[in-house]
């Protein structure tokens, strides 16, 4: 890509400049959390890995059929250096009410790990999810990741993973779809972008390594990827940008959803009438994906 100017990627990648509002959202966010934790069966704060941070939560299908639900694991956004797992339970009860068993996980943040080292969190995750998951009532062969912003990079990095080299009793599958939400597909743009320098720290080996977009394209399952209409010119791109690395058949859906910015979009999630919403329950089988 052409090498912009400093001031012009900080205004295409700082979306709470671009959204004044985005207090707001944060504020509904972290309330509509808490009366989730409170208002249906959870399990708080399960280890997944040796940091402290590496814990997740999980809320079951208010409804579990023979065999186990079908599961999502939500991954929060915030830069990879903001934001907790706590601020998100509110994904879970419109999805659990649909009959999926959600696991919200947390990572530690950048700067005290890098990028790559928060992929190999979330690894860790998806492996604690496969091996025990089912004692939630969540099927551990229907897992799928959803992710916003960072979360959403992190959820395309974990269907490119080749899980067998990570444990012998993983299946390559294991991952069988994931979501992205405003995601992020390349890190070269980021690593350059002036606010986000000091705490991410990218080096371009970590690039390399972390950019899903410059990864060959999975063998298995399928990433649909949405983005808020009103968003920067940067998050449109990158939007676009899986779809042309991956191919259409890997990203059959690739989309901007009109009116929404990068905060009220993954509230959509949540809209039973909604067409994210019904996106992520077609990913689950729980609902056929319907048309545009």
């Amino acid at each position: 890509m052409n090498r912009p100017d400093s001031a012009w990627l900080d205004r295409m990648y700082n979306n709470r400049a671009l959204v004044p509002e985005h207090a707001a959202h944060f504020s509904r966010w972290s309330a509509t959390s808490a009366q989730a934790r409170n208002a249906q069966p959870c399990t708080l704060d399960l280890p997944y890995g040796p940091s402290r941070s590496e814990a997740l939560d999980v809320f079951p299908a208010a409804r579990t059929p023979a065999g186990g639900a079908p599961v999502v694991v939500f991954v929060h956004g915030g830069y990879w250096r903001s934001l907790d797992k706590a601020d998100h339970s509110f994904v879970a009860p419109a999805l659990t009410a649909a009959g999926a068993c959600v696991v919200i996980p947390n990572y530690d943040l950048c700067p005290a790990v890098s990028i790559p080292e928060i992929v190999l969190q979330m690894v860790r995750a998806l492996t604690w999810t496969y091996r025990n998951v089912a004692r939630f009532g969540g099927d551990p062969d229907r897992i799928t990741v959803i992710g916003h912003s960072a979360g959403g990079h992190l959820a395309s990095m974990m269907l490119s993973c080749l899980w067998p080299l990570h444990a012998k009793d993983l299946p390559g599958d294991l991952v069988k779809n994931a979501l992205s939400i405003s995601g992020l597909y390349e890190l070269d743009s980021v690593m350059r972008t002036p606010f986000l320098k000091e705490s991410l720290r990218l080096s371009p080996a970590q690039v390399t390594r972390a950019s899903p977009a410059w990864l060959p394209a999975p063998e298995k399952g399928v990433l649909y990827t949405v983005a808020g209409g009103d968003e920067s010119d940067e998050f449109l791109r990158h939007n676009r940008l899986i779809r042309q690395a991956w191919g259409a058949k890997v990203v059959p859906v690739c989309e901007s959803l009109a009116g929404f910015n990068h905060f009220s979009v993954l509230e959509t999630l949540t809209e039973p009438s909604h067409r994210l919403h019904r996106l992520a329950l077609g990913l689950l089988g729980l609902e056929q994906t319907p048309s545009r």
